[in-house]
């Protein structure tokens, strides 16, 4: 049986984004020469305070992206209409950034009616973070690196979440890893498919869920985790190419 309008718009709503930043001081010496006669420090630092200050101003790899590529193009039209059958905008949806050229992101959502047979419902978003290199904080990559561990602890501890799974997930940017898990809502159970992904001093987030109504069979886990990491594997390579 054909479900009604407003449950199916009420369904568009369901899914949410598990988505989307020393100096050391110097006392001067009034004294030229100590008691010996010997000649004083004349900048009035000690050698430990010029050791510190050397070491806070010391140079950090520079950043290897400068750019991020633009979220919603960063994955093809074909990747978007094989992962979200009857997708409610082809052209994604933006998310709010202050600053497009440090973070960025966008999502896709489609609910496939098939009658009798119930419907599908897919989300699939994908987030960037860069870092740049700063003396006092790291190189961006040693950032990302810190970025990347905590979103992947982050995302396996998303509230509610059932049969949480980790692993490795190869072949996608410099470190990966993929997280699998159970959420119930709307009464249904969704499959989450989310890879974390890391490429030089770039921070690369793709989620993907779904759940299928009224008959429609839940999506299988497996299958929907290869998706991502498709989806993972070419917003990593997108990055690349923007810094062409």
């Amino acid at each position: 049986m054909h479900r009604s309008a407003p449950r199916l718009t009420r369904i568009l709503a369901c899914a949410a984004v598990p988505v989307m930043l020393v100096v050391a001081g110097c006392s001067s010496d009034s004294d030229t020469q100590d008691k010996a006669g010997k000649p004083g420090n004349s900048t009035g630092s000690s050698p430990q305070e010029s050791s510190a200050s050397q070491k806070s101003t010391a140079p950090v790899a520079p950043a290897k992206y400068a750019k991020l590529p633009e979220p919603c193009k960063a994955l093809s039209a074909k990747t978007v209409q094989e992962l979200v059958p009857k997708v409610k905008n082809k052209a994604g949806t933006a998310g709010n950034s202050s600053d497009t050229g440090v973070r960025g992101g966008c999502s896709w959502n489609g609910l496939e009616d098939k009658g009798v047979k119930g419907s599908n419902y897919r989300w699939l978003d994908v987030s960037f973070l860069r870092y740049e290199s700063d003396a006092s904080l790291g190189s961006g990559e040693q950032r990302a690196r810190e970025a990347f561990q905590k979103e992947v602890t982050k995302t396996a501890a998303t509230e509610g979440a059932k049969k949480v799974r980790k692993s490795p997930a190869s072949g996608v940017g410099d470190e990966a890893t993929a997280i699998a898990f159970d959420l119930k809502k709307t009464d249904e159970t969704f499959k989450y498919a989310t890879i974390v992904a890391r490429t030089g001093n770039v921070v690369v987030t793709v989620g993907y869920n779904g759940a299928g109504y009224a008959g429609a069979k839940t999506p299988d886990a497996t299958a929907l985790m290869k998706d991502a990491v498709t989806a993972a594997k070419e917003a990593t390579t997108a990055i690349a190419t923007a810094n062409k």
